[in-house]
C-alpha cells in the first residue's frame, strides 16, 4: 500500500451551477461556480429564500426577510445575525469555522452582513463575503 504525504491530499473540489442560466459567451455552456465563489451564492440564496417558498423543501431557507421590515437597530441585527447562523449551519454543510457578525445602519436604512467561513477539508485561508440587507418597498 503506497504512502500518501497530507500535503499531496485535496479535498474534493465544490461546484455549483449559475443559476442565472445565462450562457457564457464563448463556450455557450451554463458557467459553474466553483470553490469559495460557490459557497458564496449558496450562502446568499440561503438567507435570500423566504421559509416555504421552496415547494419541495418548506424548512429550508430563512426568516430574515420578517426583520426587514421591523426597526434597523442593533435588537433587530441580533435577531438577524441569529437567523442566518441558524440558516447557514442547516443548510450550509461544506463549512466549517462560521462567524456571522450583523451592523445597524439606521440612517441608510439597512443592514450590512459578514459572513466568515472556512471551507471544510481546504487549507485556504478563511473566507469573508460581506452583503447589505435592506428592505424594499
Amino acid at each position: 500500500m503506497p504512502a500518501y504525504d497530507s500535503q499531496q491530499l485535496r479535498s474534493r473540489e465544490f461546484r455549483d451551477i449559475s443559476l442565472s442560466f445565462e450562457p457564457h459567451p464563448v463556450t455557450k455552456d451554463i458557467p459553474v461556480l466553483r470553490d469559495t465563489a460557490c459557497i458564496r451564492k449558496s450562502v446568499s440564496n440561503i438567507v435570500q429564500t423566504i421559509r416555504g417558498e421552496r415547494f419541495f423543501d418548506s424548512l429550508f431557507g430563512s426568516n430574515v426577510r420578517r426583520s426587514l421590515f421591523d426597526f434597523v437597530d442593533f435588537a433587530t441585527a441580533s435577531v438577524i445575525e441569529r437567523e442566518i447562523t441558524e440558516a447557514i449551519l442547516n443548510f450550509e454543510p461544506r463549512i466549517s469555522d462560521l462567524r456571522v457578525s450583523v451592523d445597524a445602519s439606521p440612517d441608510d436604512n439597512q443592514f450590512e452582513v459578514n459572513v466568515s467561513f472556512s471551507l471544510i477539508g481546504e487549507s485556504a485561508p478563511t473566507q469573508d463575503y460581506t452583503f447589505l440587507l435592506e428592505a424594499t418597498r
